[in-house]
């Protein structure tokens, strides 16, 4: 993800794009670790089962910013107020 955009770079959007959602900044700014699943998502949260009973992924809504180089990205925000993944929608083949 470093290579696209940063953190800060995804708050600032936010802020400009979304400014009435702190919940959203907070989540961003709670960002620890992650992994590329594939060229396009960056996987922060453990998928397996998802939306099951007892499953770490929860799904709530999905955030979507625009970045003016790199075009639409989505977020997937889960229902304990973490971003599951975030999604760079250019580089889906």
């Amino acid at each position: 993800m470093k290579d696209l955009v940063t953190i800060s770079e995804l708050i600032e959007l936010v802020r400009k794009q979304q400014p009435e959602r702190q919940d959203i900044i907070t989540a961003l700014t709670k960002i620890v670790g992650g992994y590329w699943e594939n060229k396009a998502y960056f996987r922060i949260v453990n998928s397996d089962n998802a939306n099951k009973l007892g499953a770490e992924w929860q799904f709530d809504e999905t955030i979507i910013l625009k970045h003016e180089k790199i075009g639409t990205i989505i977020k997937d925000y889960l229902k304990d107020k973490r971003i599951g993944g975030i999604e760079f929608y250019k580089l889906i083949d």
